[in-house]
């Protein structure tokens, strides 16, 4: 990969990474604890609004962070530490999976209507995402630091 082509590659991984970093801290600590105080009435409209709009605003991101994560992986990027990179797929690994198993259950199911047990596992399974994310931040951070230093 060459040098111009590099750079951007990693700069969009870490601003992808920030990005959704911010993002499920905000989930985490307003969005999904509000849910609580929804209307029962309007909860179902709320929870099909809420599903629509916020694909719209994490597909983007989370597609660019792992297309180029497995592209730094696949490009041995040059200063960039291999087992760095394979921990940071882990971590993904783990946010995808635990989004479709986890999360994208919870949310079919209070699609239907609030149900406060649901809810729950929903803001409980969200921590696992939310760790991952921010390991995932400071490890990108971590590259970056050390692409720039030349280490």
């Amino acid at each position: 990969m060459d040098n111009s082509v590099f750079r951007i590659v990693i700069l969009a991984h870490v601003a992808s990474t920030l990005f959704m970093t911010g993002l499920i801290w905000f989930v985490q600590i307003v969005h999904y604890p509000l849910f609580a105080l929804t209307g029962r009435q309007e909860f179902q409209t709320y929870e099909g609004r809420h599903t629509s709009l916020t694909t719209w605003v994490v597909a983007p991101p989370m597609l660019i962070e792992a297309a180029t994560g497995v592209a730094l992986l696949c490009f041995s990027a040059a200063g960039l530490s291999a087992s760095k990179l394979w921990l940071g797929l882990g971590l993904l690994a783990f946010i995808w999976l635990s989004t479709a198993i986890l999360q994208v259950p919870c949310h079919n199911i209070l699609a239907g209507g609030f149900d406060a047990t649901v809810h729950r596992r929903l803001v409980t399974t969200n921590w696992g995402r939310t760790l991952a994310w921010s390991l995932r931040a400071a490890l990108a951070l971590w590259m970056l630091s050390e692409l720039i230093s030349g280490k």
